[in-house]
């Protein structure tokens, strides 16, 4: 995520080191490269120019009385800013009314029906909703399909009507059915199309007119950059849409449209898509996004993210174990699964401080735990729970009942007796003192 634009910034910056102080000379030479960083991530000129413009007079009228140095002065004053351009302040969605009504519109290819089921997970599971997914993209071939898989999926009820082509009978139609029917809210997928078109915009200004909804929220292609700017300004003119959805944020996106869009229609970024699962959706956070551009990491989401799959229950049950030595290979399957549910690889490395730069030509697969499942589901039951049990005739056993080396296997094995002993260590007072002069002795 920003990935192109974070190194860029981090060289700018380094203009500034080892200087004592700024000047008007040393810090336009920076703030140069922070806007052919800017640019280059596809930003608007005028915004780029002006952005740099504001950082210029902060940096110069807060050169006094610092205990900051050159370059970390300007780094703060840069993340600020960046906070304030992407909308300074989260903006929730309105789930007033009854039912609350929620309309989604985009081009086509933007990820809007994915968001859609995306959007009712969320709402179902996080805010204790009772979603109803409407069909009304009357046009695009298995459109109505693509929902309903998306609902089977995440276990929400959609609405359709397959030989009706009128999407403004349909989403009125929803509504009322919805009412019958103890949904209290209701998420409407409405018609895409490569570009706008008079046909289009018509279309959903009608059905925005009809059902009159609590949230209209314009979804966008990240990757499209200025164009995707371009394009909100456009619905935002016929709609006057409530926020912004920013998909795709997991790919290779230069970030122009995250950084641009709430200058030019002045409307909040909500929420943002970071992968392909029904969980990968995240309330926008405009500081957040700033230190994760900086490079600073997300600490705090990555926290959210934790305690969101954190089972007490079975957090005590696992601390039993541990206790007792009895931790095993299913509980650490367990451990992974809810690794995996907190999200991508890649996003998670992007929430720590630093990490993003380090880890950034290392290929982060989804599948990265793959070859360690795959070792352990070759193990017996009694293996699993019982790691010491583990000959080498057995791992040989193992390596060719998951497709690898007996040196992956004794690798799985060594990292899950370290990480065993790590545990142990944690555990009553003083744990994490004990732990880290045990990993002080890891050499």
């Amino acid at each position: 995520m920003f990935n192109n634009l974070s190194d860029k910034l981090d060289k700018a910056f380094h203009v500034l080191k080892g200087h004592g102080k700024i000047t008007e000379v040393n810090v336009a030479e920076t703030l140069k490269e922070v806007r052919r960083a800017l640019l280059d991530a596809d930003v608007n000129f005028k915004i780029a120019r002006d952005f740099t413009k504001r950082i210029k007079e902060k940096a110069i009228g807060a050169n006094v009385l610092t205990t900051l140095n050159p370059s970390q002065l300007l780094v703060k004053i840069v993340k600020d800013e960046l906070t304030e351009l992407m909308g300074g302040e989260t903006v929730g969605v309105d789930l007033s009314g009854l039912p609350t009504i929620i309309l989604m519109s985009g081009l086509q290819g933007s990820g809007k029906t994915t968001f859609a089921g995306k959007l009712a997970n969320f709402l179902k599971n996080k805010k204790n909703k009772k979603p109803l997914l409407v069909a009304c993209d009357v046009y695009r071939p298995a459109a109505i399909t693509q929902l309903q898989v998306v609902g089977e999926q995440i276990g929400v009820e959609v609405y359709s009507e397959p030989e009706n082509k009128n999407p403004v009978a349909i989403a009125k139609n929803a509504i009322k059915y919805a009412k019958e029917n103890g949904k209290n809210t209701v998420i409407i997928d409405t018609a895409g199309r490569l570009a706008i078109d008079e046909e289009m915009m018509t279309e959903i200004s009608n059905i925005h007119k009809a059902v009159q909804p609590q949230e209209t929220l314009f979804v966008v292609d990240s990757m499209t950059g200025q164009d995707a700017v371009n394009t909100a300004k456009s619905f935002n003119d016929i709609l006057n849409f409530e926020g912004v959805v920013l998909t795709k944020l997991d790919g290779d996106t230069r970030g122009g449209a995250a950084l641009s869009i709430k200058s030019v229609v002045n409307k909040p970024i909500k929420f943002i898509g970071t992968g392909e699962k029904m969980e990968a959706i995240d309330v926008f956070y405009p500081d957040r996004m700033a230190d994760r551009i900086l490079g600073m990491g997300d600490v705090v989401s990555l926290v959210e993210r934790a305690q969101e799959q954190y089972d007490e229950e079975e957090a005590r049950k696992i601390s039993k174990k541990i206790a007792k030595n009895k931790f095993g290979f299913d509980d650490f399957l367990k451990q992974i699964k809810q690794i995996k549910k907190m999200g991508s690889m890649k996003d998670l490395v992007g929430m720590l401080p630093g990490a993003g730069k380090l880890m950034k030509d290392v290929d982060m697969d989804d599948d990265a735990f793959k070859g360690i499942e795959a070792i352990i589901y070759s193990m017996t039951p009694s293996e699993r729970s019982e790691p010491k049990s583990i000959t080498a005739s057995r791992k040989k056993r193992i390596a060719k009942g998951s497709g690898s080396s007996i040196q992956d296997v004794n690798q799985l094995m060594k990292q899950f007796t370290q990480m065993s002993k790590m545990m142990k260590m944690m555990q009553g007072p003083g744990g994490k003192s004990r732990m880290m002069n045990m990993l002080g002795g890891m050499k």
